[in-house]
């Protein structure tokens, strides 16, 4: 991982530097109370109060080793997960400790702040962590996990598809069961063209090394709700045939988040405990070109018995969540959640911060969108319009794989998804960008976890 482990720590009284947050409103009321020594040094910062600003302000023993930090946030009272990352990001190494108060939300933003992929490039003058403290010991596990499930997002989608193949995606469900008890089967290769017919139309042009999978992973107490979180696995994605511009192949190395996502969330849920039946199921695949790709044209034959006419070789996410999706719809489970790179559809309507949510019923978007928002990581959700589905319509198979007209293109991804959950079933769909494009507070560039906390504490919520 690469986020360490000890970044909060019990506070047991042990010497630590201040932070002071402040308001704008508040921070006249704030410098009143501080020598006129200490007031020079927020004026010669040009500390105002602001979000985000943060100032270094000369202290007493009380304060620690003669400094203590002055910060910025919107409210003192209703702390977010991000308001003291950018200390975790600027700080010196040490150990800190929030002044008259506790960090409670901010403890997640403080790690993830530090998070650094250095697989291929050591930051020879990197600092040490920086510590913070708190009270609320019951905390430091449950944030701590979080934080470390973030990580295994990041660091899954900002590795190269030549080291995040298909084999490294299964290694990696494979590191989960073994830390957790939890039982993994994987159906490989040619295996798969009697099962999961399309996942192995998708990947069959792959080089041997990276040959397609369906790898499955089942925990928990049978008497118990099952569950079944999906992940898109697709390692790379050059398009197929419709092949991609260069442009649009670059960052393809992360059409595999939507696994990550999946095996983040399956952790989650093991190391909690939660009182469900887990089935966990991640169908990876490269979709690579050879003379024996699947081609536009192409009629598949789905496991649930559909017939699928290929529209776009590009749409390939969906082909293998298809039959994922009817795979776990036959254990009749209480819930399936899936996640998937699916749609740039989606990113041009919600952007790059919020992942697009698709559901059947209003009472699985209104949990997760609750969730989402108590931690920092609400979604946004889209409909499953049933009048786009008939734009994909075939004249020669039950259904196309796309639609031409560029209309709600996320949505159409969505409806086509909805045919292969069983009838009645509860199912949340998450189209996931799995990146950043620019750096925020507490939130790097690169691989990002997008919908995985609202999910987890949805979960919690109602399996804790």
């Amino acid at each position: 991982m690469s986020i360490k482990t000890d970044l909060i720590q019990p506070d047991r009284g042990q010497d630590a530097i201040a932070i002071h947050l402040v308001t704008k409103d508040g921070f006249e009321a704030f410098a009143r109370k501080l020598s006129g020594p200490q007031r020079a040094a927020l004026t010669a910062q040009r500390f105002t109060g602001g979000g985000y600003e943060m100032a270094i302000v000369p202290g007493g023993t009380k304060d620690g080793p003669g400094w203590f930090v002055v910060s910025g946030v919107a409210n003192t009272e209703d702390l977010s997960s991000w308001c003291l990352a950018k200390l975790a990001e600027r700080l010196p190494a040490g150990t800190y400790r929030r002044a008259d108060g506790e960090p409670g939300p901010a403890l997640f933003g403080w790690q993830t702040a530090q998070y650094v992929f250095d697989r291929y490039k050591k930051d020879e003058n990197a600092e040490g962590p920086r510590i913070l403290l708190t009270s609320e010991v019951g905390r430091i596990d449950a944030v701590t996990a979080e934080a470390q499930a973030a990580a295994l997002v990041q660091d899954m989608v900002n590795t190269p598809a030549e080291d995040m193949g298909p084999a490294a995606i299964e290694a990696e469900a494979e590191k989960l069961a073994k830390a957790h008890g939890a039982r993994i089967d994987v159906v490989r290769g040619d295996a798969l063209a009697t099962g999961f017919p399309m996942v192995h139309a998708v990947g069959r042009a792959a080089a041997r090394e990276h040959a397609p999978r369906l790898v499955e992973l089942n925990w928990g107490d049978d008497a118990h709700p099952r569950v079944a979180i999906i992940g898109k696995g697709v390692s790379f994605d050059t398009g197929g045939l419709d092949i991609k511009s260069a442009a649009g192949m670059l960052l393809m190395k992360k059409d595999m988040g939507g696994a990550a996502h999946a095996l983040a969330l399956a952790g989650l849920i093991m190391q909690a405990g939660l009182k469900l039946r887990l089935q966990c199921l991640v169908p990876t695949v490269e979709n690579a070109i050879a003379g024996n790709a699947f081609r536009p044209g192409d009629v598949l034959t789905s496991r649930k018995g559909l017939t699928v006419e290929i529209g776009n070789t590009d749409a390939e996410g969906r082909l293998i969540l298809g039959d994922a999706l009817t795979y776990a719809s036959e254990s009749d489970p209480a819930l399936i959640i899936d996640f998937a790179t699916l749609t740039g559809a989606a990113r041009v309507a919600v952007g790059p911060d919020l992942p697009a949510l698709f559901t059947r019923q209003d009472q699985t978007a209104d949990e997760l969108i609750a969730a989402g928002r108590a931690h920092d990581d609400a979604p946004w959700r889209l409909p499953i319009h049933s009048a786009y589905a008939e734009w994909l319509q075939s004249d020669i198979a039950d259904t196309n794989n796309t639609h031409s007209n560029g209309y709600a293109g996320a949505s159409v991804a969505a409806s086509f998804l909805d045919k292969f959950v069983g009838e009645g079933i509860e199912w949340a769909h998450f189209d996931t960008f799995a990146w950043r494009p620019a750096a925020k507070p507490g939130r790097p560039k690169g691989g990002a976890a997008l919908g995985l906390r609202a999910a987890f504490h949805a979960l919690k919520a109602r399996y804790g």
